[in-house]
């Protein structure tokens, strides 16, 4: 969701805090166009990630509720790298996105982020992303990191649809943040003044 989180996935490095570079896309160019977007659907932090430590956020179209996002008008190329890079595979080979859009969902793989997810469609361009093929309650949750959900709230809070206070409540109530992340601590996180 942050910009200058994309970028890495985009150009290529290491981003700050992070414990792996990534190789970047084959087109390097930012995005032309990003929006605020409510999705149908959750946000939850699950499994280990080794890069934050902590919970990986995915997202899960079928839960109850709404996930706030971000909508990034890439390429087709940049998102197919994208998601290799998610997939610790090697960018440059286009994903089929063809049964994504028609039916909703494609599973690539068995592991997270190796499930393509198009929840609707924003002017015409299908929205996309990727996801694990597990729902939230088939599998444990984990609390994110702080920042892991420093860099979700910044994100969001660059979007300019949210106020800081009601990013905080959100990510607070998201599984897996829930009980561990209190409106106040992710507050505290985003303005420590």
């Amino acid at each position: 969701m942050h910009i200058a989180r994309l970028h890495y996935y985009l150009v290529g490095g290491r981003p700050p805090g992070a414990a792996r570079a990534y190789p970047g896309c084959r087109d390097t160019s930012g995005p032309l166009r990003s929006v605020p977007v409510v999705l149908p659907g959750a946000v939850y932090f699950a499994t280990e990630s080794p890069v934050w430590t902590g919970g990986r956020g995915f997202y899960d179209p079928s839960a109850e509720g709404l996930a706030w996002a971000r909508a990034h008008l890439i390429t087709v190329q940049q998102f197919s790298d994208i998601a290799a890079q998610e997939m610790y595979r090697e960018p440059g080979a286009d994903l089929d996105l063809s049964e994504a859009v028609r039916l909703g969902r494609s599973r690539l793989g068995a592991g997270r982020y190796e499930t393509l997810v198009c929840p609707g469609t924003l002017d015409g361009i299908p929205v996309l992303t990727f996801t694990a093929p597990w729902r939230v309650h088939d599998v444990a949750l984990r609390r994110p990191s702080a920042a892991y959900v420093q860099h979700l709230a910044a994100g969001l809070a660059e979007s300019g649809a949210w106020s800081a206070g009601d990013i905080a409540a959100y990510l607070a109530t998201c599984p897996g943040a829930a009980g561990h992340w209190t409106a106040g601590d992710i507050a505290a996180l985003v303005d420590p003044d």
